[in-house]
């Protein structure tokens, strides 16, 4: 719906590039984008951006990150009280890159790799991120390798330019063709 405006906020440049993505496909504009900073900074801020949201719509995404975290709990919890009808506080299950891995075919597209490594259903790999640099460590890019596998030795368990390599997926040169999942409910929230 074109003239519709949010504010965003994201746990980091992974989720800002899929919430863009989602948004720019609803033809939803971004009038400010806050966060970048984890979760904690996020859940800190629920609760003032709920309150945001009674006259400007609020757009946040996280991830749920455990199974014992249910989703619709931690948005009552986050939000400490009644949620605002325009705040649209969404969890990724298990994590935003379970979202990203969930278009099999073009994120297989974009590692070289085979789509039955990916498995039909992302929802239940209890550790996306992990999984993700897994199927990278086989691609046969050099690039995409270099950027998404730790290095030998590091501590970190994810590559250096990881957000850059996974936010590629997004731009008009993107690998990403399908839906993402949950696109349509947001839609028909957006469009009632």
């Amino acid at each position: 719906m074109s003239g519709r405006s949010v504010i965003l906020a994201v746990e980091d440049k992974l989720s800002e590039a899929v919430s863009t993505k989602i948004l720019e496909d609803l033809g939803i504009n971004i009038s400010q984008r806050l966060g970048l900073k984890g979760k904690g900074y996020l859940q800190s801020k629920a609760p003032s951006l709920n309150q945001t949201a009674k006259g400007f719509p609020v757009f946040m995404l996280t991830d749920q990150d455990a199974p014992s975290q249910c989703p619709p709990q931690l948005v009552q919890a986050w939000t400490k009280g009644e949620r605002n009808a325009k705040f649209f506080l969404r969890v990724a299950v298990m994590e935003v890159e379970s979202w990203v891995m969930a278009d099999r075919r073009g994120f297989a597209d974009f590692l070289s790799i085979p789509v039955n490594r990916i498995p039909e259903d992302t929802d239940v790999i209890l550790q996306p991120k992990e999984f993700l640099v897994s199927l990278a460590r086989l691609s046969k890019k050099t690039r995409l390798r270099q950027e998404i596998v730790p290095l030998p030795g590091a501590t970190s368990k994810v590559g250096p330019d990881i957000t850059v390599a996974l936010g590629s997926l997004f731009t008009a040169a993107g690998a990403l063709t399908g839906q993402l999942p949950y696109q349509s409910a947001y839609n028909e929230h957006w469009h009632s």
